[in-house]
This record gives structure tokens, C-alpha cells and sequence, in this order.
């Protein structure tokens, strides 16, 4: 069962989507919050697997929300549910966190089908924001931003070799291959080389 929480700050919106989903076995509706600071305080209460975030709300905003409930309970998954396209509203919500950006004249249906989506760690787009969000992950990505070297010096990594060891590989000396592998380790985002190799074997980088 996907525990779900709604965070909107209008009543009748949250009462709609608990009714489309209601019909959903898979997915049950454990908790709704009025706004950003409700939904921060109740969360630890319920710890809903897929949070349905409105992003204008009064007081905390729903980026600033979920950015908190990001740095905290980082296996949550946050979709975005608004009124809004505007890329760099979609920008700052995608910064934050979120893995989904939708419209709220999706059906219940589509609705339903995008909360199993998020789950399975897919991103969840409506066809009006998908262009925007495709063209700023393409921009940001930091797997595609790794230069030529350093994704040879990452495929050296993979296979357990020692910067002395890649430096010989490559004819350079060890510390521009300590210098290679920091940039690695910061682009990736990761904290050591173990870290490395299982961010590239998931993201095919190798």
C-alpha cells in the first residue's frame, strides 16, 4: 500500500483528490496538511511514502516544504501538484526535490497512475512541463558534465586501480589524477570511490 500524503491549502482540493484516489487499492490517503508548516509537523506522525505538494500556499512555500522534507526523510517521494507553469518555478521545485511536476487538471486516473510511478523512482511530468523540466535536467546533470578524462579515469576507478596505478595508465602524473577523481567525487556527489563506481554502474557511465 502507497501511504500518501496532501498538502494544499484548499479544502476542496484535498477532498477531490482523496475521492479519485479512494479508488485505488494500492494507494491509501494517510494524512493531508493546510499548509507547509502543518505538513513539516505532522509528517514524523504518518512518514507517507508520496507526498501531493501544492507550491502556493500561505506561509512556508511547498519548494521550501519540500525541501525540508527532502534534507529529512530523503526516501520520500514529493509531487508537485499546482495551478503554475513557469520554468522557474518548475526549476526551484525540481532543485528541491521533487520527482514530479503536475498540472491539477490531471485526471484521477493519471493522478493515481503517477503516485505508482513515483514510487518505482520514475518522474512523474505533465505534458505542459515536461519540456521544461527535460531541457533543466539535461542542463544540470552532472553524469553528462564529466569530462573525457575523467570518465576514463572513472572507468579506471571501477576496476580498482590506484591513482599511481591510473596515473601510469594515462602517463600523467598522481596528482592530476587526484585532482581528476575530486572533480569525479564532487560532480557525482558521492563521498569516496565505492560511492563512484555505484552511482556509474547505475547510471550506465561505465
Amino acid at each position: 500500500m502507497i501511504r500518501v500524503m496532501i498538502v494544499d491549502d484548499h479544502p476542496v482540493v484535498r477532498e477531490g483528490i482523496k475521492t479519485y484516489l479512494s479508488n485505488h487499492d494500492s494507494i491509501e490517503v494517510v494524512a493531508e496538511a493546510q499548509d507547509g508548516d502543518t505538513a513539516i509537523e505532522i509528517f514524523p506522525g504518518f512518514m507517507p511514502d508520496v507526498v501531493l505538494m501544492d507550491l502556493m500556499m500561505p506561509g512556508t512555500s511547498g519548494i521550501y516544504t519540500t525541501e525540508i522534507i527532502m534534507n529529512r526523510w530523503p526516501r520520500t517521494k514529493i509531487i508537485a501538484l499546482t495551478s503554475f507553469v513557469d520554468r522557474q518555478l518548475i526549476e526551484k521545485t525540481i532543485k528541491a526535490g521533487a520527482i514530479g511536476y503536475l498540472l491539477k487538471n490531471i485526471s484521477g486516473e493519471k493522478l493515481a497512475s503517477a503516485i505508482v510511478e513515483a514510487m518505482k523512482g520514475k518522474a512523474t511530468l505533465s505534458s505542459e512541463t515536461s519540456g521544461y523540466i527535460l531541457t533543466f535536467l539535461k542542463e544540470n546533470n552532472p553524469y553528462g558534465k564529466l569530462t573525457k578524462r575523467e570518465k576514463e579515469v572513472l572507468s579506471f576507478i571501477a576496476t580498482g586501480l590506484s591513482n599511481d596505478e591510473i596515473a601510469g595508465k594515462l602517463v600523467v602524473s598522481p596528482n592530476t589524477v587526484k585532482f581528476h577523481v575530486g572533480n569525479i567525487l564532487n560532480k557525482l556527489n558521492v563521498r569516496n570511490r565505492t560511492e563512484a563506481i555505484a552511482v556509474a554502474q547505475k547510471e550506465n557511465l561505465l
